[in-house]
Parts: structure tokens; C-alpha cells; sequence
């Protein structure tokens, strides 16, 4: 586990393109056999992956949340972007197939992730948040989420939207997450963008083609920034950062928020002609 410090923005602003990436970026999700955590301390989100191959891989606690075991004081939200696998919680199986998302609430202790084949492993992405409450473990298939349709052709900017958990499906203290699907032909996200101040987000960019590269959009409104990602990488969006982008083909993304208010509408938006 990695940990990254809160930037404030003015500090942001006389950063280079290194100091953006080392921040900002989180790179290497999915190492074989590995559990891959990135620490932040803009609303002690945690980022990661998890890629069982050839054994069974156990989520552990770590020295940086000083808890006797991962979720003692925390809730988590899965999603898996790879081949089938399944999660063990506390003695029970949970089935993920490609694009599935499980919620595993505050106070569950052996967590456990497999692939059903060696050949294509699973690959599976978490986000977690502290948590106050318990709330119970939930499977929801991506199949079974109705998306909405956002964006326009004309735009570059048609996607669906689903939305996992939150305060209108799984229930969980502070955590929301869901994923953005663009369709062929288009590019933008969340165009215009928006910050809210009173939770951070984290994008994590996947299904982009091979050579593709994703140009993500990050800073004050007046005061912008970008970083260069490839696929399968995560940005971290702190709450005085808008968070939007553009790639070289369509892709995917799933976004997870945490923080002072739990509403996915909670947003301040802006006039384009402010951006700079």
C-alpha cells in the first residue's frame, strides 16, 4: 500500500508533469497474485486491485489504518473488469462475472479472491471508504442495472450511465460507485465538468485499446491541468478538482466517491467560457 498526501490547489498549480503523475496517478492495479492499495488522505479513500492467477489471494489490514483486520472500520466496493472469478467473504462464495459489483460492509474479516481460470483471470477493483455503520453484503450483476443515456453523437460524448451503489441501490455508509460506458465513436466524458467540494471521486479507465491513451482533465476551473493514463489506471480527484476527459478511442470507467454528502446529484457546475 502506497499513500498520497491531500494537494492543496495552489500547491497544484506549480506542479510539473511529474510531480502531477506522482500525486495524482495511480498506476500498476493488477499484478498476479498480488493485493495492489493506493492510501489517500483526501477523505482516506483506499484504491486497488486484485488479480488471483495462479493461487487464492487474501485482503489483509495494513499499518497505515492500524486495524486488526481490512474492514474493522471500513466498507468496501468491488467491481470485476476481468474473467470470472469469486470473492469469499467470511466462509461465503460470491460469483463475479465481468463488470459485476459486490458491497462488503464494515465488520467482515476474511475476504478472499479467486479466478475460475488461470488462463483469464478475474480482475477485480476495489475502493473503500471508513464506515460507520454495518450495512450487508450485496451482489448486484451488471446485467441486471438499467443505465441511462447521456451525451450526444454530435458531442462525442453518447454513454450510458450505471449507477451501483448508492442511495438509491446497495446501501452503504459513505461510499458510491458506479461505471460510464462511451459508445464507439466517442470520446468526452463528463463534459462540462463539475467539482464538489464535499467529497472526493476517483475514476479508474479501462476497455481502451491497446495503444489508446486517455488525456484526463484535473485542476481549478481557471487553472487546469492534465495527465496522460493508459488502460486500467486510476486518477485520484480531489474535491477543488473538476474531473473530465477525453481519450483516443471509446472506453469505460468506473467512478467511486466518498466523503461529507452520500447524493450522486451533489455537484457545482460552471460556464464552459470560465474554464482556462
Amino acid at each position: 500500500m502506497e499513500k498520497r498526501y491531500s494537494i492543496h490547489p495552489t500547491q497544484a498549480k506549480q506542479f510539473g508533469t511529474e510531480e502531477i503523475r506522482k500525486n495524482f496517478l495511480v498506476e500498476n492495479l493488477f499484478l498476479a497474485d498480488e493485493v495492489s492499495l493506493c492510501y489517500s488522505l483526501d477523505d482516506r479513500i483506499i484504491v486497488g486491485g486484485v488479480t488471483p492467477v495462479s493461487t487464492e489471494v487474501k485482503l489483509e489490514s495494513h499499518d497505515f489504518i492500524k486495524a486488526d483486520y481490512f474492514l474493522e472500520r471500513r466498507e468496501l466496493g468491488i467491481f470485476n473488469i476481468g474473467d470470472s472469478g469469486k470473492i469469499i467473504v467470511d466462509g461465503e462464495e460470491y460469483i463475479l462475472q465481468n463488470r459485476d459489483c459486490l458491497y462488503i460492509g464494515l465488520g467482515c474479516k476474511d475476504i478472499k479472491f479467486v479466478s475460475d481460470a488461470e488462463s483469464n483471470p478475474a480482475k477485480f477493483y476495489l475502493v473503500s471508504a471508513p464506515a460507520h455503520k454495518h450495512y450487508p453484503i450485496q451482489h448486484v450483476a451488471f446485467k441486471d442495472v438499467p443505465g441511462d443515456a447521456m451525451g450526444s453523437q454530435e458531442t462525442a460524448n453518447k454513454r450510458t450511465i450505471r449507477r451501483m451503489i448508492h442511495e438509491k441501490g446497495i446501501q452503504s455508509c459513505q461510499l458510491c460507485m458506479g461505471m460510464t460506458e462511451l459508445e464507439s465513436g466517442n470520446v468526452w466524458n463528463s463534459m462540462p465538468p463539475h467539482v464538489h467540494d464535499r467529497r472526493v471521486e476517483v475514476y479508474m479507465y479501462f476497455d481502451m485499446k491497446k495503444d489508446a491513451i486517455m488525456f484526463h482533465m484535473m485542476g481549478e476551473p481557471d487553472e487546469t491541468r492534465h495527465i496522460v493514463m493508459k488502460n486500467e489506471e486510476a486518477v485520484i480527484s480531489p474535491p477543488w478538482s473538476i474531473h473530465c476527459g477525453a481519450a483516443t478511442s471509446s472506453y469505460t470507467f468506473i467512478w467511486a466517491m466518498a466523503g461529507e454528502n452520500y447524493t450522486y446529484e451533489d455537484m457545482d457546475t460552471f460556464p464552459l467560457s470560465d474554464m482556462k
